[in-house]
């Protein structure tokens, strides 16, 4: 009888420590996993830390989890990123979104209003002084032009605006062109101050981004014209991991439906967002697989 009152007792304390450790073990695991998210440069970083700061604190209270949210440098940063499964979660160009979701599967959840609609274009826009006003002056007088794209990643700092120059015989690669020079700026905002500095004759840009610059005073709208308008581009999406669950997919999609914090929507140019799919995308698609960037 001795012998087996001890022998439970030990069973007993032996189960105890078994659910203590696995408790903790959860807890620890809890702890370590983070939700990440990676957001592609649409300004120059600095401009969006505290915004970033906002959006990771909404999103920690959502998610009841840490979650950390990293402006990249640049575009294929993000991509890269998602491929090796550094990032749960990303803000990518359309045209790094499609790359992404090629590479990766990553998912494309939500997206943002601009004005209440999920569009955008690709502007090309040039110094007022500028005796351009129209992409065929461009195009008739690119040898005496500088031109500035964005990131070279970019939908409509780079892929839209170049197909359409390369339809009308001036631009074929960084190399191979008819302009003076061309450059890769690496942001909206740089290309933006590019142009309005006289630094160069002309550059492709964000509308919706170019809006936020003049109506936030850091370019001067009056010193700008718009000589080109793409069709409309759908807006850049937020997209998730291939792993990601539908629990936590449901709860990031209410997160950034409930947000109207001025700063956070203003980092992106945007009024609000609202859901988004795959599908959305499919005209990137094609652009991407006209340029040979993916496979069809």
């Amino acid at each position: 009888m001795r012998n087996r009152i001890i022998y439970t007792f030990f069973l007993v304390f032996i189960l105890l420590l078994t659910g203590c450790g696995s408790n903790a073990s959860e807890n620890n695991n809890e702890k370590e996993k983070a939700f990440t998210i990676g957001v592609i440069p649409v300004q120059t970083v600095g401009e969006m830390e505290t915004a970033m700061d906002k959006l990771q604190a909404i999103l920690t209270k959502e998610l009841n989890r840490e979650v950390s949210v990293e402006v990249y440098p640049d575009y294929n940063g993000v991509v890269e990123a998602m491929n090796y499964n550094k990032i749960d979660m990303a803000y990518f160009g359309p045209l790094t979104y499609v790359v992404a979701h090629e590479k990766s599967g990553a998912k494309a959840i939500i997206t943002q209003l601009i004005d209440g609609e999920p569009f955008y274009h690709s502007y090309i826009i040039t110094h007022k002084e500028s005796p351009l006003n129209s992409i065929e002056d461009l195009v008739s007088n690119s040898k005496e032009i500088d031109f500035a794209f964005g990131d070279i990643n970019s939908t409509s700092g780079s892929l839209i605006p170049s197909i359409e120059l390369k339809d009308r015989g001036v631009f074929e690669s960084e190399d191979v062109h008819q302009f003076k020079s061309v450059r890769y700026t690496g942001s909206h905002d740089a290309t933006a101050l590019a142009v309005q500095n006289q630094q160069v004759g002309a550059g492709a840009i964000d509308s919706a981004i170019y809006n936020q610059l003049v109506e936030s005073g850091k370019i001067d709208g009056s010193l700008f014209k718009t000589i080109w308008q793409s069709e409309k581009l759908f807006q850049y999406p937020w997209a998730v991991h291939k792993d990601t669950d539908d629990k936590t997919i449901q709860k990031l999609k209410s997160a950034f439906l409930a947000i109207d914090d001025e700063e956070i929507l203003g980092a992106f140019g945007a009024s609000g967002f609202t859901e988004a799919t795959d599908s959305d995308y499919e005209s990137i698609r094609q652009a991407a697989i006209k340029q040979g960037i993916i496979k069809e």
